[in-house]
Order: C-alpha cells, then structure tokens, then sequence
C-alpha cells in the first residue's frame, strides 16, 4: 500500500521494582482500532519535534510521567494496521526510570501496571507478541520489526535483530 507513513513512538515503563510495565488498556472510544486491547502508551510525532520528544510529551499527556532513564529499543513497523489501513513506523522505547505517579487512566482507557510474567495472558495484538520479549530484554540488541496487518486482523511479519532475521506467521 502506498502512501504517506504514519511516525510514532511506542512506550513500555517499567514500575519501580522492575516487575511490572504500565499499560494501558484501551476500553473508552467505541471506534478506536485497539479497542479492549492492552498497549503501551505513546502516539504521533508532531510538527517540529524529534522522537525524544514526542515519547516525552506522550508521556507526560498520557500518564503525568517523566522519563528519567529510557533506552530506544527497536522500530516497527506496521502496514495496513486498522480501519484506514494505515502505515506506521514507531520508535520503541522502554522507560526504566520516571518521576512522578501515573494517572489511574487516559481518554483511551486505564492504566494498570500488568506483572511481566502474565503480560502475556493479556489481550494483546499477535504483533506485539512477537517483539515485546525483545523490549524486555536485559540484554538488548536494536530491532526493526515489520508487521502485516488487513484492518486488525495479523498477516504476519518479520524481525531483524543484529544480523538474525525471524519470521513471524505466515505471510
């Protein structure tokens, strides 16, 4: 699909005691594409800012958080995800460190710290869980994940970390 794409980050704050990551569980806007799906937070890059500051903005709109310590962990990119069928490329990082107490919710839904280790029993998007264990990991390479979507529904992908690349489903 052609067209203009969409760039963004993708962030994933770790609580306090490294357990657990804040999500947010997206339940509010009937028309929202990720409807009852657990995310991490994060949006659009605006007009005049880099992707430093967009996570940062993002964070602060979204849960009254400051980074204190962060790392970029990957990019991803998704084709043809939702309703317009849009195209994005998101910059992923992971937040060890923050300021301040996060909101109990956003207009997209509520924010709940979700343990690590039942992050996955969540509803989460097919995508997500094919380069989440890579955000998590204590020792990190740099990703770029590339995800296949018609509307919601998960086509399958691939994922390159050093010089490794992983299939992901069918495509």
């Amino acid at each position: 699909m052609h067209g203009f794409v969409i760039i963004g980050t993708l962030i994933y704050v770790l609580s306090k005691d490294r357990q657990s990551v804040l999500m947010v569980h997206r339940h509010k806007r009937r028309s929202d594409d990720q409807l009852g799906f657990y995310n991490g937070l994060g949006g659009k890059l605006e007009d005049n800012e880099t992707i430093i500051e967009c996570m940062h903005r993002e964070l602060m709109e979204e849960a009254n958080i400051k980074a204190t310590r962060f790392s970029l962990r990957g990019f991803v990119h998704w084709s043809g995800f939702g309703k317009k069928r849009e195209t994005w490329l998101g910059a992923v990082f992971l937040v060890e460190e923050y300021e301040g107490e996060p909101h109990g919710e956003n207009p997209e839904g509520t924010l709940e710290f979700v343990s690590l280790k039942d992050l996955y029993t969540k509803p989460l998007f097919e995508g997500d869980r094919a380069f989440l264990p890579k955000v998590f990991d204590p020792n990190p390479e740099l990703f770029h994940a590339f995800l296949s979507y018609e509307n919601t529904k998960f086509l399958g992908g691939r994922c390159i970390q050093k010089d490794a690349l992983e299939e992901i489903g069918p495509l």
